[in-house]
């Protein structure tokens, strides 16, 4: 917040000769970029500060507000860059039209910030042959940079770059470094880990639609276009829930869906988190050597099960968010090549089953890069076996998304692999909906510029996906939205030994207290 207060002053200071000149403009027509196959001036180099109309940019504002737009100092990279910016309230595109296109699929990619709380803020892509497409700026708090993409398919040979504002008065967004070439983005994996859903639905848990209809959740989040389900293994939980059966039998209801089937393996009787990998009850006076066949026993046992019914798993995790090992203390990252022989036990079994079964290692590190490095190059120099660096982030633990951005970039680029957020989730609300505390609770608790509301919750998992989406080389796998289906009903609590628990996620899941799909469910059906 420092940060911004302190850019928001040199921003008033620069901007005055610039807003100046900028508003001789007003009364004239905007200026026509002659249309090219190319961005120009995609750095917004070739200009002095306080242009309101850069070399190869067109204006185009409500009410004569070109001042709005306008270079100044402090680039990306580079000397200037694009802001949009006013002291009243402000509606202003700057685009660059290209013409000469051969048909096909194209990228643009943006260097962006954003105090956030505009109508609207993003990059697009339009007037291109088909539907236009678009990306939103995130609020950036912290000052940093963000990279975001935004695809389009190309049909006729021309397409409009457009960066957006519709803004309060005060608001702005910065804009640099940008490109446009031929690529495609997306994402593969656009999930939800359902894994507490069937303990739900057994004490009497409702879903509806966003327009009230009742329904079956599974079918409800895959109609607004879930992909994917993540499901948690337990090897002997107490309340029977999480454990062989029931993963299989919401196995089956998820591919009956159509929707591919994550299996995330514990290797514990209950939660297994960065401050707890306890060894299950029928494992723990077991030696190492008998803990790395217990670890492709189990794995290899699953698995099987769910080949044999037609389910097999698309994706595995040998074990959650690992930050400090699993089996504790045998598997603690204390002595890593005990745990690199876990970890290759869990990979080996779940390749003996199927080999097109994609195998990730888990950490909680959505944000540290520094930590994430430490632990994936011991893994490496251990030659562990695996397909998917998988992380949690959650913004109000794990830091900003620039962090997120500087991780997923590093270690994808540094490993030659494809990253997952294999976690994630946001609040609609602060109210409690049981008697039992929430996770996040308070306001002080909440990631900068993502109020806990519906529509805050739904920007939140949207600036999420556009940073695992903007990974470079196609990388970036997609999310799986944390227990979007866990409301609070009584009985379905956390303690699978204490049937009285409550629920401390409910106002992060996807369903409001009224049952109903959140909004926040429509972006699982972008891109």
């Amino acid at each position: 917040m420092h940060l911004a207060h302190r850019t928001w002053r040199t921003r008033l200071g620069a901007t005055a000769i610039a807003a100046l000149g900028a508003l001789l403009l007003t009364a004239l027509p905007a200026q026509q970029a002659r249309a090219a196959a190319t961005l120009t001036n995609p750095g917004f180099e070739a200009d002095a500060t306080g242009t309101a109309t850069p070399t190869g940019w067109s204006t185009y504002s409500a009410a004569g507000q070109h001042a709005a737009s306008f270079t100044e100092n402090g680039g990306a990279s580079g000397n200037r860059r694009l802001s949009h910016w006013s002291a009243a309230a402000y509606k202003v595109e700057t685009y660059q039209y290209l013409t000469g296109l051969a048909d096909g699929t194209y990228t643009l990619s943006a260097r962006v910030r954003s105090s956030g709380g505009q109508n609207s803020a993003y990059i697009a892509l339009r007037n291109c042959g088909g539907a236009e497409q678009r990306t939103d700026l995130p609020p950036t708090a912290n000052g940093a940079w963000i990279r975001l993409v935004t695809s389009v398919r190309v049909t006729g040979g021309n397409c409009t770059v457009s960066l957006n504002s519709d803004a309060h008065a005060g608001e702005w967004a910065n804009f640099d470094d940008l490109t446009f070439a031929p690529g495609a983005t997306g994402l593969a994996v656009k999930g939800g880990d359902l894994s507490t859903l069937p303990k739900n639905e057994a004490f009497g848990a409702v879903y509806s639609s966003a327009t009230g209809q009742r329904g079956d959740a599974l079918g409800l989040l895959r109609g607004a276009g879930m992909n994917y389900v993540r499901l948690k293994v337990w090897v002997n939980p107490a309340d029977g829930y999480n454990n062989k059966a029931r993963v299989l039998a919401l196995a089956k209801r998820a591919k009956a869906e159509g929707m591919k089937v994550l299996i995330d393996f514990h290797y514990s009787d209950r939660w297994a988190d960065p401050g707890q990998q306890n060894k299950p009850a029928a494992w723990a006076s077991h030696p190492y050597s008998q803990l790395r066949t217990d670890v492709y026993n189990h794995t290899y046992d699953v698995l099987n099960a769910l080949k044999a019914q037609g389910t097999t798993a698309d994706m595995v995790q040998i074990g959650n968010e690992i930050n400090g090992g699993m089996l504790w203390p045998e598997g603690s990252t204390d002595n890593w090549t005990q745990l690199a022989g876990l970890l290759t036990s869990g990979a080996q079994a779940a390749k003996a089953v199927s080999s097109t079964t994609q195998v990730a290692l888990h950490l909680a590190k959505g944000g540290d890069n520094a930590g994430t490095r430490w632990w994936f190059d011991q893994a490496v120099a251990r030659q562990v076996p695996f397909d998917v660096i998988a992380l949690s982030y959650y913004g109000y633990w794990h830091g900003p998304l620039s962090g997120l951005q500087a991780n997923l970039d590093d270690v994808s680029a540094r490993y030659g692999k494809p990253v997952l957020v294999a976690e994630t989730a946001y609040a609609s609300t602060l109210a409690n909906g049981d008697f039992l505390e929430n996770n996040i609770a308070t306001s002080g608790q909440l990631a900068p510029g993502y109020p806990a509301t519906p529509a805050g919750q739904a920007a939140n998992l949207r600036d999420v996906m556009n940073v695992v989406e903007a990974v470079p080389g196609g990388r970036g796998l997609g999310i799986v939205y944390w227990e979007p289906a866990w409301t609070a009903v009584k009985g379905s609590g956390w303690d699978p030994q204490d049937p009285s628990s409550g629920n401390a996620w409910e106002n992060q899941a996807l369903f409001g207290y009224d049952t109903r799909l959140l909004p926040a469910e429509s972006w699982f059906a972008h891109r």
